[in-house]
This record gives C-alpha cells, structure tokens and sequence, in this order.
C-alpha cells in the first residue's frame, strides 16, 4: 500500500467536547461502544519490534492496523512480519486514515511536538514514546494540543505498570522499610552510540533528542521516582562532557528531595568500563534495591534477613502500560503515565541540564556555540 490515503477522514473517537487544559475526558466514546481501540504506529523501528508494537496488537480490546515511516520499504516490511493490514510513508496519511482510532508515535524525541499536534489537529488520542519532548516548552505545546482537542495524551513510561517495578512500590507503599531516610541510584555503563552509531547515534544528538543519553536512558529512573514518591523537589544537578567525542553531556550527578522531605542522589556516567545499575530505598526497618535495567530479582533486606522477589518482566515489556491506555480509552480503567506526570519528569531533566546548555527554555539544539558545557 503507498503513502496515499483519505485525509479527510476523522476518527470515530473524534466527537468529542474540548477540555480544559489538563482536563482528564470521561465521556464515552464510540471505540467504548465496540470495545476495541484500533491502534497505527508512527516510527516503526527497533523499540517496536519486541518491547511495544507487539503489545498493541496483543492487549485486550487492542488492535494494530497501520503502521507508517519514511522509508515505505521499511514500513512495507515491518507490516509483513508483524501481520499489520496497512502500512504508509506519511504520517499525515496514517493520522488521517478513518480506521485508526489512536495513534503511537515512536520517533526520535525531535519529531514528537510536530506529530503530537498533528495528531490533536486529527481529534485522535496518543500514546507518545518517551522522553516527551526535548524540553519543557514543547511538551507544554503538546499538553495544550491534547486539551484544545479534547483528546487524551499518554507518555510510555512503561515500568509504571510492569510488575517488577511495581513489586517495588508495593513494598514503599506498605511501610516494610520503616520511615525512608534516603534514596540513591548509580548508573555506570558505556555509551550504545559508540558500539552502533548508526542505530544509536539520535540518542546523543541534541537536536533529536534533547541532549545526552539522560533525556533517553535517566529519564525511566526519574519518571520512577515521580510514580513512588511524587514529585522531585529542591532538584539540583551537573553534567559535563568527559569521554566522549559528541557535544552532549556523558556524565550526569544530582540532588534532590522527596515531597516528604527525604533526600536523594542519582548519577549517571555513560563511558564507565565497570558496569553499575542499582536503586537503593533506605529505611529505618530496611532496604529495598532493583536493578533497573535487568531482570534481577528485588531485594529486600530487613531485620528478618534477605528476601529476594524473583518477577520475571513480561515478554513484551510495554504491554502492561498499553493494557492501561487502552483500558482508559475504553473508559474501563486508568493510565498511571500522563502527559501531565512526563512533563515533571522533563522539568527535573531540564534544572538538572540547564547550566550545561545555558538554559533549555529556548532551542537550544540551535546554538551549540553558547553551551557553557562544551567551553570546559
């Protein structure tokens, strides 16, 4: 199938009545009524093959129908394999096809404000990859879309809904550590765009996705802390260009503070021989830790000894989050992952960057010249 499509067409989940800005829509919908939200993907590349795209077509009341992306050979391929009826090479064309309710939009950070509006424009709700946006701004310009267009936006934080993660806000929840007194989180890995620069070389561009490997990799970890313990206040923060051989920053530090008062640290270093990757919740009854980026079990450590949750993550690990958006969609349930809940954790990524870029209210992917970070 080409690019061609009907685009005038809207979807049956148009008809609805604008909201307010930050308004959540209950009213019912037509895709209610069937009980089935028909999904098409725009960016169909490497985190759809395994982690989402499969989970769209795999949820309860879920269907995949259309996927799009430039190169049409691609798209044409990835609909072959993956057994999507309809593929394109123009998102306009995608957004507008009559078959699709909702959109999933999982392109480089930098084309998320313009396919967010043009899903809005189209009264269709989204599910948008994370990070957000590149910076606050834009995703104050999407959240202002969605609410101009009455249309629901979620971010795909996914470990919101994933049951290793959520193992670990249950024991939070449940007081098993006493009061918490501190929380810390180490990352120490190699930089992937320097194994696979063409696969991997967007994540440390500026201009497609908001800086360095934080905005893609820390924003999970912060976005985390945000759904077990509220907004991050008294945020404070470093980063700096020390190994590799890009503009953006490799190594990241920060401070900050729970609503409670609770102080905590996270540090991310991007061209570390010696692999590290550890959250650590302290108590005065114990300590709770995860590995954020693996499979090991959780490990509680309390005065009764060691207790290891082994949990394994779901074959499609995006899956249980979309369950979530479809079920809201459906108006049968509730996405803990909002526009509203991304764009805290992109204003925590923004106060921690600021002082590299010289500030990250404007585009700053424009001016490397004047990033006070690359004068060091």
């Amino acid at each position: 199938m080409s690019g061609a499509a009907r685009l005038s067409a809207r979807s049956p989940l148009a008809a609805r009545p604008r909201a307010r800005l930050g308004e959540r829509m209950s009213s019912p919908t037509p895709a209610q009524l069937r009980d089935v939200v028909r999904w098409g993907i725009i960016g169909c590349g490497d985190v759809t093959e395994v982690k989402s795209g499969p989970g769209f077509q795999n949820a309860r009341g879920s269907q995949l129908v259309a996927v799009m992306r430039r190169n049409g050979a691609l798209a044409a391929d990835y609909a072959k394999r993956h057994g999507v009826p309809r593929w394109y090479d123009d998102a306009r064309a995608l957004v507008h096809d009559p078959e699709v309710d909702a959109v999933y939009v999982a392109t480089p950070p930098g084309a998320h404000l313009e396919l967010a509006q043009l899903v809005a424009a189209a009264g269709k709700p989204c599910h948008m990859e994370k990070p957000m946006a590149r910076h606050t701004p834009e995703c104050d310009a999407m959240i202002d879309a969605f609410a101009q267009a009455g249309q629901k936006l979620f971010v795909a934080y996914y470990r919101r809904a994933m049951p290793r993660f959520l193992k670990m806000r249950e024991l939070l929840d449940r007081g098993v550590l006493g009061a918490l007194t501190g929380v810390s989180y180490r990352l120490a890995t190699s930089t992937p765009a320097n194994a696979d620069p063409a696969k991997n070389a967007w994540r440390v561009s500026a201009e497609n996705s908001g800086g360095g490997l934080l905005l893609d990799v820390g924003s999970h970890l912060l976005d985390f802390l945000d759904f077990c313990l509220g907004p991050l206040e008294d945020v404070h923060g470093r980063a700096a260009r020390l190994a590799t051989t890009g503009e953006v920053e490799d190594a990241v530090a920060m401070t900050f503070c729970t609503a409670g008062g609770v102080p905590g640290t996270a540090s991310w270093n991007f061209s570390s021989l010696v692999k590290e990757d550890v959250l650590e919740f302290t108590g005065t009854a114990g300590r709770a830790s995860i590995v954020f980026f693996g499979t090991d079990p959780v490990r509680l450590e309390t005065a009764r000894g060691v207790e290891l949750f082994d949990i394994a993550n779901p074959p499609h690990v995006a899956q249980p989050l979309i369950q979530t958006v479809v079920d809201e969609l459906l108006g049968r349930g509730t996405c803990p992952s909002t526009a509203e809940s991304a764009r805290r954790t992109q204003l925590v990524m923004d106060r921690v960057l600021a002082a590299y870029y010289g500030g990250r209210d404007d585009k700053f992917w424009t001016r490397p010249t004047t990033w006070p970070g690359l004068s060091r």
